[in-house]
């Protein structure tokens, strides 16, 4: 495990009189795969939210390799590194996979115009170069020239995990990427996320409602419930924790 990549303390999120995030602490090192997990409403995504630019936390520190992103907009969050996919899919339904895809990379897109002038046929190429690439990833050759609209849902879902894969992050953020999915298709996304580690040299923060999917992902997992820490640790462990328990599955 390398480095620290990201650092979150004392982070706390609040709506009115609605605490969302209330005081979370969490780092992941360069190279691990993080799950948070918890039940519905216990704070994950506005973690992620968080993060990523979209909410601006009442307190507390967010920092990617020492530096705040704190007040950052969700674009420049991305600039920094930071992808993510989402749990109610954002793609662009009549474009096809490619063309999806190819907004991935429109971060890496030269913004002199005289170096797009004059160099505009070869970073086209490497672009789709870029893109190409993940399409052989992800198994995604039968559809590439298809309208996302027409793929199937379980397709789709692996399109979004290419679009932020083009982007070449550091960090990437997964927002419960196997939730609607058949086992056959959940066992294909674990693959395809547990191999984008090494072959795009990528750190994971896994979102996670399925325990099993998480703990087979994760090293490490943080437990919320409620807005809060409850605990964190291996996987083996966390799922022993009582507070999981009863917060998965009830008090007895």
């Amino acid at each position: 495990m390398g480095a620290g990549l990201l650092e979150v303390q004392h982070l706390a999120l609040r709506f009115g009189g609605i605490t969302a995030l209330a005081g979370v602490d969490l780092s992941i090192a360069e190279g691990e795969t993080l799950a948070v997990i918890g039940p519905n409403g216990s704070g994950k995504t506005s973690l992620m939210n968080c993060i990523t630019g979209l909410y601006r936390p009442t307190a507390g520190s967010i920092r990617l390799r020492g530096e705040s992103l704190l007040g950052l907009s969700p674009d420049a969050v991305t600039a920094r590194g930071v992808a993510r996919t989402f749990q109610n899919l954002r793609l662009f339904q009549h474009m096809t996979v490619l063309d999806n895809l190819l907004l991935g990379r429109h971060l890496h897109f030269r913004r002199r115009l005289v170096d797009a002038f004059v160099r505009r046929r070869g970073e086209e190429i490497r672009h789709r170069e870029r893109c190409e690439e993940i399409i052989e990833f992800l198994d995604l050759e039968p559809w590439r020239d298809q309208r996302v609209v027409g793929c199937a849902y379980g397709v789709q879902k692996r399109v979004e995990l290419g679009r932020a894969l083009c982007t070449e992050p550091k960090l990437l953020l997964l927002d419960e990427p196997v939730s609607g999915l058949t086992a056959e298709e959940k066992e294909e996304v674990s693959y395809w996320i547990h191999e984008a580690r090494g072959r795009f040299g990528v750190t994971v923060l896994l979102v996670e409602h399925d325990l099993r999917v998480a703990a087979r992902l994760a090293s490490r997992m943080v437990v919320m419930d409620r807005g809060e820490k409850l605990t964190e640790g291996p996987p083996a462990e966390v799922q022993k924790h009582p507070g999981v328990v009863r917060a998965y599955l009830g008090d007895q």
